[in-house]
């Protein structure tokens, strides 16, 4: 990392180097922001993840103010610190983004580092003999430079915050995979008594890592050191039987028998290949929706999620109003990324076709059915989390869990430590769920929208009233679900015009009654949304359905909620906190904003408080 004028440092306290001097990032509050910008550098931090992080479950009045100056100081800082350098902080829709070159930041040149180790790794599996061993050092050299940038837990200075806590526990998590790497791989080399050495310490604080305890225990062996090995084996036999109700886990039961009959332990590499999976029945493939073949747009948003699920092995938060295509986009990365989850990918809904929320009991038998997961539903529900984390601990499965109504239903369903990752679909934001790579969905932009719709009419159709097909999809709110159910009606009157349709569009046809057989049936969806909402959102959005359109102002939400325009205000702060409504210009007075609510959501609202006209 050397070189670079400016260098960030996360892996230990927060840092910041101008020229080789450290420089104080400024307030606590401020320090929250930029850790946070950091642990997510180059990609998009939410206001609302932000906000959360600096002032937790009770922010002020004032959080999206206040982090707007705590942003503007950071860019006097950096402006300071380099050329360019208030520019590096971006303001993007939903948030803002720190562009960090790898060479800049300890955790970037740790992923570098991590990243080329294992392509060296797989160019070793490819050959043998002396060239192979070549590879291996340098594979083990590069993992140990990346280990040796830890300086301590992860921001341990800012573990304060749950946000913050939640990215260092994720990292760390990351640094003990990483910590397994080096040690099967420098095992493999005949370094037994570095490694058995230096895992003892790691060991003790993750009794459970059954991955690290197999190549500790080998270690050991190798070393001459018999009877700890077994000893460390009597211990996490003990422990897991206590904590999980299980047996131990092949690698280590592999240990073990090398050790009873004191015969060289089977090749680490090996097993690591090819290791059984707990549960005698056939892993899962591909138990997905198929994709879509007129899949359109997304192309932004579907490479960042690729890039965290497949390159990063995080879990991914996709949010979103009904209606905007979130399931559509997850079921299509899923496919991309199947190659990279050996035990399958699957979808899990979390409602039923009416809208209601599925049990847990219903969805673990699904599980249970479909994985081979032993998964007996036992009286504390913690401890059926608990059996499914160590089932995904021994698997690489990608989880597509969609629909998501609560953090509390589909936390225990997440995969922890190990390969397995999740997509969640909810249509608001899940804050409970720990910290994510979180993606928020908005409508189509114009392009994509009527590239769509010519996807579904013909594009002969789109190219001859272009001015038309604007019209039709602006009409139906810019939503792919609207786009493909009224496309497919238009698709069917070849013979009518668009500028026709268009007109009956925007002539206020019920748009929902045109919707009630198609598939899927979007009624109940909504119905079982506005079930779920607490009872003061649906007088607010109630009262919001009384307006002309779904674009308004401040000053027309305060004229039909009859309040003051400061309380006004807060209403739509709550709203906008729970992702029913959007407000596309952000660093701009409340009085100047345009809000929009959702169309379908709109629409629904209307009905609730419009009696139907004759």
């Amino acid at each position: 990392m050397a070189g670079s004028a400016v260098q960030f440092r996360v892996l230990g306290e927060l840092a910041v180097e101008v020229g080789g001097r450290e420089i104080d990032p400024g307030p606590r509050k401020r320090r929250l922001v930029l850790a946070l910008l950091l642990c997510r550098a180059n990609s998009v931090v939410s206001t609302d993840l932000l906000t959360e992080a600096v002032w937790g479950d009770e922010p002020p009045r004032t959080a999206r103010k206040n982090l707007q100056v705590h942003v503007s100081g950071l860019r006097a800082l950096l402006s300071t610190a380099s050329p360019g350098g208030a520019t590096r902080i971006a303001h993007r829709p939903g948030g803002y983004q720190l562009r960090v070159e790898p060479d800049e930041l300890d955790l970037l040149h740790f992923e570098r580092l991590v990243r080329t180790a294992r392509k060296a790794s797989l160019l070793a599996a490819e050959q043998a003999g002396r060239a192979a061993s070549g590879v291996c050092e340098h594979a083990a050299r590069l993992l140990d430079e990346a280990l040796a940038l830890w300086q301590g837990d992860m921001l341990a200075d800012l573990g304060d915050s749950g946000v913050i806590r939640d990215e260092a526990d994720r990292w760390s998590l990351r640094r003990l995979t990483v910590c397994e790497d080096w040690a099967e791989t420098s095992v493999g080399l005949g370094r037994h008594t570095v490694v058995a050495d230096r895992l003892a310490e790691t060991v003790r604080a993750h009794p459970l890592r059954e991955r690290l305890l197999a190549v500790h225990m080998t270690a050991l062996h190798r070393s001459g050191r018999r009877t700890e090995a077994l000893a460390c084996y009597d211990e996490y036999r003990k422990l897991l039987a206590a904590e999980l109700g299980l047996d131990v886990g092949p690698a280590v039961a592999a240990v073990h028998r090398s050790l009873l009959a004191d015969a060289p332990p089977a090749p680490l590499a090996q097993w690591v290949r090819d290791r059984p999976r707990r549960g005698a029945a056939p892993r899962p493939r591909l138990l997905l929706p198929a994709d879509l073949d007129d899949f359109t747009g997304r192309t932004a948003e579907a490479a960042e999620l690729l890039d965290s699920v497949g390159t990063r092995r995080r879990s991914v938060q996709l949010s979103g109003p009904l209606g905007v295509g979130k399931t559509a986009l997850a079921v299509h990365c899923a496919h991309r990324l199947a190659a990279d989850f050996p035990d399958g990918c699957l979808l899990i809904r979390m409602r039923r076709p009416d809208g209601t929320t599925r049990p847990m009991t219903s969805l673990l038998a699904e599980l249970r059915r479909i994985t081979g997961a032993v998964l007996t539903p036992p009286d504390d529900e913690d401890d059926v989390a608990a059996l499914w984390q160590a089932e995904l601990m021994d698997r690489a499965l990608l989880l597509v869990i969609d629909d998501a109504a609560s953090a509390a239903s589909v936390r225990p369903l997440l995969p922890g430590s190990g390969d397995s990752a999740a997509v969640v679909t909810t249509r608001c934001g899940l804050p409970g769920i720990g910290s994510p790579h979180r993606i928020e969905l908005g409508p189509y932009p114009l392009r994509d929208a009527v590239e769509f719709l010519g996807s579904l009419v013909g594009a002969h159709r789109v190219l001859a009233d272009r001015a038309a097909a604007e019209r039709v999809v602006a009409a139906v709110g810019l939503l792919p679900l609207t786009i493909r159910l009224y496309g497919g009606k238009l698709a069917a009157l070849r013979h009518t015009l668009l500028r026709a349709y268009a007109s009956r569009l925007e002539r206020g046809a019920a748009i929902l009654d045109e919707l009630t057989t198609a598939e899927p049936a979007v009624r109940p969806l909504l119905a079982g949304w506005w079930r779920d909402l607490p009872s003061s959102v649906r007088d607010t959005l109630g009262a919001l359905g009384r307006l002309t359109g779904p674009l308004f102002t401040l000053a027309d939400a305060a004229q039909v909620l009859s309040l003051q325009e400061e309380d006004a205000y807060r209403l739509l702060e709550t709203l906008l906190e729970r992702r029913e409504l959007e407000s596309q210009l952000a660093e701009v007075t409340a009085h100047t904003t345009l809000y929009e609510l959702p169309l379908l959501s709109y629409l629904y609202a209307r009905e609730q408080v419009v009696p139907a006209q004759a």
